[in-house]
């Protein structure tokens, strides 16, 4: 089984390097972005590709993955009708979902933690 610190750790060694990246070529960039988010919510139990999510935060988490995800698909496929500012807001939700998933892979931790030492 795989220690849920070294999985946090790595996440986040990759995100540092996709940020430095992010500021040279943000559109380039996008697609490591969307790669990287996408393991992420599938590792912590995100069903991406089930048209009906449950309600609640799970709801929002892949709405506002797959919205980010349309603007990544969209710029891949050439880009037509895709602005600086799209670019932008799709960077804005990964970065918001990468926050969310870190807190939350985070408290996971701390309640196995818990559960451990009980």
């Amino acid at each position: 089984m795989e220690d849920p610190g070294e999985t946090l750790y790595d996440w986040e060694s990759e995100m540092a390097t996709l940020e430095d990246e992010l500021h040279e070529s943000p559109a380039e960039t996008l697609p490591e972005l969307d790669n990287l988010l996408r393991r992420m919510l599938e590792e912590s139990g995100y069903a991406l590709t089930d048209p009906v999510v449950r309600e609640g935060d799970e709801r929002e988490v892949v709405a506002e993955y797959l919205a980010a995800n349309e603007i990544t698909t969209a710029l891949e496929r050439g880009g037509d009708g895709i602005s600086a500012g799209d670019v932008a807001a799709a960077i804005n939700d990964y970065r918001e979902l990468f926050d969310f998933l870190v807190a939350t892979h985070g408290s996971a931790d701390a309640d196995l933690g818990e559960a451990d030492e009980a």
